[in-house]
């Protein structure tokens, strides 16, 4: 098994999405990126612990390729607005590559350069891609939301 982290906004849509591809064996949401040590969702929101709402992977490199993965996450969200996406406004829902590795490093950065050489924005990509640091997983209400409440408020395009 490997792990992969992305910021694409809000979690819970990402994390119901992700949840649909063969090869993801489990998918939690939570917070990477910040300086505050097990920060909630309240202490997110501020904006003020430079955390990200992420969601993180675990995956079956034989079933599902990270070039896979990622293509799904570029699918998910505009890559091309600074932390944004839909009606959520903050440095939380940034667009955020977390690798954990060198290998996903070089695989994402060529993936972001393939999107954006593609045409298919009229803005740049403002991806951050950033080293995995520690992962906090989010409260349990916040765990797969969407399948126990339905559709979530956040917007996905």
């Amino acid at each position: 098994m490997a792990k992969a982290t992305f910021g694409a906004g809000c979690f819970w849509g990402v994390e119901a999405a992700f949840r649909q591809v063969t090869g993801v064996t489990s998918a939690a949401v939570g917070y990477l990126g910040g300086t505050l040590k097990n920060p909630t969702y309240h202490d997110v929101c501020t904006g003020k612990t430079g955390h990200a709402e992420v969601v993180q992977l675990e995956y079956d490199p034989s079933l599902v390729s990270y070039d896979e993965l990622l293509n799904v996450f570029w699918s998910l969200h505009d890559p091309t607005t600074l932390n944004r996406q839909g009606p959520d406004v903050g440095t939380q829902y940034r667009s955020a590559i977390f690798f954990h590795n060198a290998e996903q490093e070089a695989v994402a950065k060529a993936s972001k350069e393939k999107l954006q050489n593609s045409g298919r924005y009229k803005r740049d990509i403002v991806t951050e891609m950033t080293p995995a640091s520690e992962f906090y997983r989010a409260e349990e209400y916040h765990q797969q939301y969407i399948e126990k409440r339905g559709q979530a408020s956040c917007g996905l395009p």
